[in-house]
């Protein structure tokens, strides 16, 4: 196990792997953040995905890439709608779905799918099996984070899902860190539904807005 994340990097800049590793800490960081209700998780995640924009980019997966620069984007969107404040109270509380957000969540889903596709035939690159999956958990991935800007439970939800996906690709790219850091996003994201769910049960009347 250990041989197959070294291996992976032997031939890898050193700079890269540093960049990775910032990568890996900020990222953990910020999905604990998030995990918290608290707002470190948008400064930590836009390191994170900023840097691996650059990393995606020369490694050549684009979809990844293109999602990772609207994560950059959509934290900014977020930072600024959980920083909301009202007579010295946060305005955006955690809370699920409506059945209109559920809507826009699918649309989105699928519209995060014909995107990347058509990002992949824009740089001219072929699509091979695996960046199929990449389209995929694109789309989940990209839904969730626009769940997550308004504090909603789902969001949870297709974290799960996409972060266990993402695990043996990434492995299977050679991407150790990456692989590894996915696991532990898997991990956070359980806990923090359970957690974002004790705060819903002892909140009802915020349960969907």
């Amino acid at each position: 196990m250990i041989d197959f994340f070294l291996n992976a990097y032997k031939n890898t800049p050193v700079i890269d792997i540093i960049l990775e590793a910032i990568v890996f800490i900020t990222g953990i960081l910020s999905v604990y953040f998030a995990k918290k209700e608290n707002i470190w998780v948008y400064p930590t995640g836009i390191i994170a995905t900023v840097i691996t924009v650059y990393l995606l980019y020369k490694a050549g997966y684009f979809a990844d890439m293109t999602l990772n620069i609207y994560f950059s984007v959509m934290s900014i969107y977020g930072w600024i709608n959980w920083s909301r404040k009202k007579e010295d109270d946060y305005v955006v509380k955690i809370s699920r779905t409506n059945t209109k957000q559920k809507i826009i969540g699918v649309l989105l889903f699928f519209l995060t799918i014909v995107v990347t596709y058509l990002v992949y035939h824009l740089f001219g690159k072929e699509i091979k099996p695996e960046n199929y999956i990449d389209i995929f958990t694109s789309g989940l991935f990209f839904t969730g984070m626009w769940y997550m800007a308004m504090k909603k439970i789902e969001n949870w939800t297709l974290w799960i899902i996409a972060d266990i996906i993402a695990v043996p690709l990434y492995a299977y790219r050679g991407l150790g860190m990456l692989s590894l850091q996915y696991v532990i996003f898997t991990i956070l994201a359980i806990l923090a539904y359970i957690e974002w769910r004790k705060i819903l049960n002892s909140s009802p009347q915020i349960k969907s807005e």
